[in-house]
């Protein structure tokens, strides 16, 4: 801006006496240098400025813009939803859309070519599907963990106390699939009690296993303690010792192909901050 002000002066300035012109023209060089040494040490100080603000703040929200995808486990849909809330609320002009269901269907979809930005299974085993294949960038870290419990109808009728009370002659019981994460835990828990159970039907992700109760098709099924906490009075929960065997790890990963690779950064950071983890805490998730 100051040489363009000099240079850019209007009128042509008179002849000088050549002492004169020797001494503005030292002068000159002088300001000259100053100005080069001052401005080589703002541009310093402007980077540490900007680097400064970029490690506090991670990404602004000028920075982002567009829809962020995520695909995610069924059990994530109620924390994750109110996380997706908080993201477009800090970060003006993005939008979150969620896809929800079995961790293994959403691994199947993710590597026959589905666009997403953001993975977020209910098992290190069906992110593993998608690593395989090369579909996740970096290393997936793991942000919760999840306990399965028993759901009953409320005021449990049947008066299930424990995971062998589901093997009783009459019950009517509903698993997960044995594919997907809530089905492997559960079987992993009666495995462990060294029950054999089976169920009048198998679901495909644990909102399906729920639901069944819910609507009084069954009797109990086997879910997750954030599942039955998310839906309030509509079921009873009973927790079972062997459930602390078949705890999930549940992994988080930003895509290869992400068309919002900042988003999702941006996103799963989120998820991890202190402010991620009290809402996924309250949601009944266990600490990583």
């Amino acid at each position: 801006m100051t040489t363009r002000s000099v240079s850019g002066s209007g009128s042509r300035p008179r002849p000088r006496p050549r002492w004169t012109l020797r001494v503005v023209g030292g002068c000159a060089l002088a300001a000259l240098t100053l100005t080069a040494c001052s401005s080589g040490d703002s541009d310093d100080s402007g980077d540490s400025g900007d680097s400064s603000k970029k490690s506090a703040s991670g990404s602004s929200s000028e920075e982002l813009s567009g829809t962020v995808t995520v695909f995610a486990a069924a059990s994530l849909k109620e924390s994750f939803t109110a996380l997706g809330k908080t993201f477009e609320k800090e970060h003006p002009g993005t939008k979150v859309s969620f896809n929800f269901g079995g961790s293994d269907a959403l691994a199947a979809s993710i590597t026959s070519g589905a666009p997403a930005d953001v993975f977020a299974a209910a098992s290190p085993k069906t992110m593993k599907t998608v690593t395989d294949a090369k579909d996740a960038k970096g290393t997936p870290a793991t942000f919760v963990r999840n306990q399965l419990e028993i759901a009953t109808l409320p005021g449990n009728p049947k008066k299930i106390k424990t995971l062998k009370d589901l093997t009783r002659s009459g019950l009517k019981v509903a698993l997960c699939a044995k594919e997907v994460p809530c089905g492997s835990a559960a079987q992993k828990a009666l495995t462990a009690a060294k029950l054999k159970l089976t169920p009048v039907s198998y679901e495909q992700d644990v909102k399906g296993a729920l639901t069944k109760v819910q609507l009084k098709e069954v009797d109990a099924s086997v879910v997750y303690k954030t599942d039955v906490k998310a839906a309030g009075g509509k079921v009873a929960g009973v927790e079972f010792p062997e459930s602390k065997q078949a705890i999930n790890d549940y992994p988080i990963a930003p895509l290869k192909n992400a068309e919002n690779a900042e988003g999702a950064t941006a996103f799963i950071d989120l998820v991890k901050s202190a402010q991620g983890q009290k809402v996924l805490g309250q949601a009944g998730f266990l600490k990583p």
